[in-house]
């Protein structure tokens, strides 16, 4: 029977909604006072994804590794492929077919969303239209790379001693942020478009990201292969979400300025940390996130997907329907954040629950 771990539906529950809350602003004329400086931090929901993803595909592929020194290839990409294909190219599609769904003017080419590399070189003033797949195509690649290296490090027999990557991938971050800095990024900070090109060099590209997809790799190595340790690690669960909070605090007056230096090459990884001891909480049987069962935050967290893919479209066409009325910013955030529920709920219904019912004729 797989493990069903409820902390984490809490974490991605809390992710979505960041994330949807700091989006928010941008795509409303009639936004709440409020919101502005209470969704500052949203957009560290993205890396908190990471973190889970990180440890829930790393979980998964270590867990046969450690039962039988090998792993099924074609089984994790056919889940990674219905999962992840189905509700990403309709939104794409819905995109391309329905202008009146876009939240900005242009689109980034059609070949950029079907290969996962929009991300790459993305100038999100003049194509910022679906720039949050940005996320997607850092996941996707890691859900390509990573069974690969795992399975070269199986042949080469190197997977036991294989920690030393994650130092270096690591180590391989903090270089490639700084040359992005100080090369790419400091020649271009008097002009008007500098936060845009701190976001082409040094946000999106998927070699500056992986802090987080690491934080994830490594707490799921040490609960797979180090069961003593994690036992004695996991008594604390209440205290590691605490430091894990005081992380998080920390981290947030250092990325204040997210396009200062200490926030490009330092606030990535201390996000990690402090996004990574509250996953080792949320996984920890003495937590009060892995006790606390809540219906409410499951059903979020299953339908999270959908959220992130549609929300900001949806967004975008309650405020322009409901533009004229003169309502309250309130009011007009409750009814997009309702359409986005709605949305997201017959992308699940429509097209996810479809694949997935697919998917395990095809795994069984």
């Amino acid at each position: 029977m797989k493990e069903k771990f409820y902390g984490l539906d809490h974490l991605r529950t809390l992710a979505i909604v960041s994330v949807v809350l700091f989006h928010y602003p941008k795509l409303s004329n009639a936004k709440p006072d409020w919101l502005v400086s209470a969704s500052q931090f949203g957009w560290t929901g993205v890396d908190l994804f990471f973190v889970l993803s990180g440890f829930l595909i790393s979980s998964q592929l270590f867990k046969q590794i450690n039962e039988n020194n090998r792993f099924s290839f074609k089984q994790f990409f056919l889940k990674r492929i219905f999962r992840i294909l189905p509700a990403y190219f309709t939104i794409v599609a819905i995109y391309f077919s329905v202008p009146f769904f876009r939240e900005k003017e242009s689109l980034p080419p059609l070949w950029k969303f079907l290969t996962f590399t929009q991300n790459f070189g993305l100038n999100k003033t003049d194509f910022g239209t679906f720039s949050h797949a940005w996320s997607l195509c850092v996941e996707e690649y890691f859900y390509l790379l990573f069974p690969l290296l795992l399975l070269f490090l199986l042949t080469v027999k190197l997977f036991r001693k294989s920690y030393f990557l994650l130092i270096a991938l690591l180590l391989f971050g903090f270089a490639v942020r700084y040359y992005c800095y100080t090369y790419l990024y400091l020649p271009e900070i008097n002009s008007k478009e500098y936060e845009m090109i701190w976001h082409k060099y040094i946000y999106y590209p998927t070699y500056t990201r992986l802090d987080c997809l690491l934080a994830g790799v490594s707490i799921a190595g040490l609960y797979v292969f180090m069961p003593n340790l994690w036992k004695k690690i996991s008594k604390y669960g209440n205290l590691n979400f605490i430091i894990g909070v005081l992380i998080l605090i920390f981290s947030f007056f250092i990325s204040k300025d997210r396009t200062s230096f200490n926030a490009t090459i330092w606030g990535f990884p201390i996000i990690a940390l402090g996004y990574g001891i509250i996953v080792i909480s949320a996984i920890s049987p003495t937590s009060f996130l892995f006790k606390w069962k809540s219906k409410t935050t499951t059903y979020i967290a299953m339908l999270s997907y959908a959220i992130y893919l549609s929300h900001k479209g949806l967004i975008h066409i309650t405020n322009d329907l409901l533009s004229d009325l003169n309502l309250d910013g309130n009011l007009i955030l409750l009814f997009s954040l309702i359409l986005s529920t709605i949305g997201a709920l017959l992308l699940n219904k429509i097209v996810e629950k479809p694949f997935l019912n697919l998917r395990n004729r095809f795994i069984d």
